[in-house]
């Protein structure tokens, strides 16, 4: 079993940054993914990034060069770098982690899901 428990989220106005932290707790090996999803009440839940035990990385083309995801495995906890946020990056930020992933950026590949944590961006 695994817990995941988001922090970070807040208020913004346009052009600033975000830390989000992600606490992973229980058994995960090198064969897990972990990832950043976001979503928009009446959207579907969209991949944000996701990163390997490895350190490789994957994100969605939008949001290249402003989100990194990154990883301290010291610390069992997940991170997601925000930064010249948008109104538009508004939403529910969930963390995930999941096993032998074929699709890192599939949402239906993961098995475990945190809360969510609300960023909400003014513009």
């Amino acid at each position: 079993q695994v817990q995941l428990l988001e922090s970070g989220g807040g208020s913004v106005q346009a052009g600033g940054s975000l830390r989000l932290s992600c606490e992973v707790s229980g058994y995960i090996d090198n064969s897990y993914f972990l990832a950043w999803f976001r979503q928009v009440p009446g959207k579907e839940r969209e991949a944000v990034a996701a990163i390997d035990d490895y350190g490789k990385s994957n994100y969605t083309d939008s949001l290249k060069g402003r989100f990194t995801i990154s990883k301290d495995n010291a610390k069992n906890t997940l991170y997601l770098q925000m930064g010249s946020l948008k109104p538009e990056d508004t939403a529910t930020y969930f963390c995930a982690a999941g096993r032998s992933i074929g699709s890192p950026m599939d949402r239906y590949e993961y098995k475990y899901w945190g809360r969510g944590t609300q960023v909400t961006v003014s513009s």
